[in-house]
Formats: C-alpha cells, structure tokens, sequence
C-alpha cells in the first residue's frame, strides 16, 4: 500500500507529483530521506525529517515545512495502517519553478508511506566495484539528493552483472567509503569494530551513528578511521548499516564466505531494543 499526502490531502497509489518543465524533473533538483515505521515506533525520526531540511537547503531549495509539522504528518499518516504495520517513511522535497538555478520558496513537499517489511537477518554478498564516490568538491555529498543515486544505481548494476548483491565502492584516494546503498562496518581479529570515517564522500548515516552509539554503550570498542580495501580480505565480519534493513551481515566478500558474526548480531539486537523503547 502506497500512503502519500501531497497538497494538502492523502491519496492511495503513485500519486502524481511533477509537471514536464519541473525543475527536479529535467535538472535533477530533488531531495528525500527515509525513515521507518516499526508496529508503530518511530526510531530516530526527528533527525531524517531535520536531514531533508538540510539537503534541500543544500540544493538551493527550502523544505515548505517544518520538523513539527512533517512530524505531525508522518503520525497522522502512521495512524492510517495497522498497528502493527512496517513501513518505510519517505520526505520528498522537490523544486517547481527555475530555468538552471531553483526558485527556492517554490519548492514543493511530498510525504509517502509504504509497506517495506525488514529485511530477513540472512545477510547479502558483495564485491569491490570499480567506480568512486565523488567528493564534496563533484557533487552535494552532504545531502541525500536523487541525483547521487545515478551513481549508485552504477555500482549496483556493476555488482550484479558479477553476480554479487551490492558492493564496497572507494572515494577517490582509494579508501573505502560505503557500500552502494549503506554504511559499512567490519569487525577485526583483534575484537575491534571499524567503520570508515566521515570524509565528505558519503552521507552520514543516521542509523550508523545510532549503531556506533549503541555498541560504544555496550562496551565495545568502535574505531572510525580511513580504511584500504585489502583490510576487509583478513576482517573475521562485515555489515551494514541503513534506513531500510537497519543492521544487515555480509555473507560473501568477492569470493570469501563470512559468518554471520556476533558483532552485527548485537548490534541488530541492540538497535530493536532501542526502537522498542523509543
């Protein structure tokens, strides 16, 4: 089910949004976030729905609401599915008006919700893909903008054609960033966890601070630094963290099996019990 309000009312389906001369239609001016709905919890909310703020900003744009009212919206339209629904929440903001550069105060907002179950705990397989993130100096890399993900559709499609689910793409030193579509984490044989330090490359997750939040309170040890590529050939696990599967392990890298190992167990159990509570 496809919940969306748009212009003042809710409407089932894909409710249309753009006119031909749109702006994000032919220039690529359009931001979004992603959130979840959980059988009704609402983890980390406020941070994703002030990011789409952020990001349009970012763009030239500005968000026609505000964190309380987008808030508002996204419980009144949580309220319209079961209660025990998982949904993905999704802030659109989007420029109407503008020849090159976006008119700014005519941007538009859009807020859909779906059914988007989480993902089962079985993990995926990656590779290491030949393309790069760009940096802060190529593109808006500081905002979550659908144009970034012409890249990551790239990689996605490079990693499929080699059979592999999702990949580990590098910044332009040739450090690892992320992967395609979420942050990354490894644990070493030293009982260390490890995550790429934020450089500009790549969007700073929100549930991936959340995690490493988490794990520090646990106890354990989280290090963000620069990371070679070669360093997750020898790491005894790797996961990832996003909106849309939370904490998911990687059961191949290139042609290693890996475990689905106890830090992403944890750290998986550790995130629901915060959603949980929260």
């Amino acid at each position: 089910m496809y919940l969306t309000y748009f212009n003042g009312a809710w409407s089932e389906g894909n409710t249309p949004l753009f006119g031909a001369m749109d702006h994000s239609v032919w220039l690529g001016s359009s931001v979004f976030d992603g959130a979840r709905a959980i059988r009704g919890h609402l983890p980390d909310l406020r941070p994703h729905l002030q990011r789409v703020i952020h990001s349009a900003e970012r763009l030239g744009m500005q968000c026609p609401l505000s964190v309380d009212e987008m808030e508002a919206l996204v419980r009144e339209g949580v309220a319209k599915f079961p209660a025990d629904a998982v949904l993905y929440v999704r802030p659109l903001v989007f420029a109407t008006d503008g020849l090159l550069v976006p008119v700014a105060e005519k941007s538009a907002f859009a807020l859909t919700l779906f059914d988007a179950a989480i993902p089962p705990f079985t993990g995926f397989t990656a590779c290491l893909s030949a393309l790069l993130r760009p940096d802060a100096r190529m593109a808006p890399t500081d905002a979550k903008a659908s144009s970034l993900y012409a890249n990551t559709t790239r990689v996605l499609r490079e990693a499929k054609s080699r059979g592999f689910d999702n990949a580990v793409v590098c910044d332009i030193d040739g450090n690892v960033a992320e992967f395609a579509t979420a942050n990354l984490f490894f644990a070493t044989p030293e009982g260390a966890v490890v995550t790429p330090a934020l450089n500009g490359t790549f969007l700073a997750g929100i549930t991936r601070a959340r995690v490493i939040a988490l794990l520090k309170e646990d106890g354990v040890h989280v290090e963000e630094r620069s990371v070679r590529p070669e360093e997750l050939t020898t790491t005894t696990e790797i996961f990832n963290t996003g909106n849309f599967g939370k904490v998911t392990p990687c059961v191949r890298y290139e042609e290693r099996a890996l475990p689905v190992g106890p830090v992403a167990t944890r750290a998986r159990d550790l995130y629901f019990a915060f959603t949980e509570a929260n």
